[in-house]
């Protein structure tokens, strides 16, 4: 059978991640996989690049899976569009080499989380930004981020509920950049992510641009190991994969 590459866009609000579940949870797998079957007539497993958590959006997760269809990729591309409900898209699809797996051929990914930093709500960006209304102090989280690249332990920003082997990843960008009107994205590229590592690693960041921990303290949390004694895991709906790199 063809081996497929995917790449989908989606908003995950609505869904309780990329993972399939049994009903009546509603997810990104679940979806695509209910798709395909209805235009190819074939049921299939889809193995995606990243299991984004409940809430979690999308611009680039990539997809593979074989799926036995005469289909051109481009008409296979929209007639699954035209079966996907309206908060997931599929916007490119192509043949893939046999042995492309979306996870395991992947060699790193980008996340962008997002900030509205205003006294006054943003009711456009709601869906997409977590709303902070103290003033934040940018150029201390930047300074303490530097401390985060590199090769290291990161157990002290891994969620419960994982099972790792190893909780060491390599942190190849972590940028934050504001705009004027009070936007701060924060941009994390690596060759790997633990569960809940990018919204603990913002919402430690976060705790250190309102003043409530000195920025000097992020080599000692590593240090450490701790997930106690790091920050809140940052709300879902304001982290997106932005790329999957192969």
């Amino acid at each position: 059978m063809p081996n497929f590459r995917l790449t989908l866009e989606y908003d995950g609000a609505a869904f309780e991640g990329w993972q399939v579940q049994s009903s009546p949870h509603r997810t990104i797998q679940g979806e695509l996989e209910v798709a395909i079957a209805r235009v190819t007539g074939t049921q299939v497993q889809t193995i995606g690049a990243s299991r984004t958590d409940a809430g979690v959006h999308a611009e680039g997760q990539v997809a593979s899976a074989a799926i036995a269809t005469d289909l051109k990729p481009e008409v296979l591309q929209r007639a699954l569009n035209g079966t996907l409900p309206a908060d997931a898209a599929v916007v490119d699809l192509q043949l893939a080499p046999d042995d492309f797996h979306a996870r395991y051929s992947a060699r790193a990914k980008r996340y962008r989380y997002q900030v509205w930093n205003r006294p006054t709500r943003s009711p456009l960006r709601a869906g997409r930004f977590l709303a902070v209304r103290r003033q934040l102090d940018v150029a201390a989280m930047s300074k303490a981020a530097e401390a985060f690249v590199g090769r290291h332990d990161f157990a002290a920003l891994q969620g419960a509920g994982s099972e790792v082997e190893s909780t060491v990843r390599t942190v190849a960008q972590l940028q934050i950049e504001a705009d004027s009107e009070g936007a701060i994205a924060f941009s994390v590229e690596g060759d790997g992510f633990l569960r809940h590592m990018v919204r603990n690693l913002v919402g430690t960041l976060l705790e250190v641009g309102s003043g409530r921990r000195p920025l000097e303290s992020m080599a000692e949390l590593l240090a450490g190991g701790d997930r106690r004694r790091a920050g809140p895991t940052a709300p879902a709906h304001g982290l997106t994969l932005v790329r999957v790199f192969y």
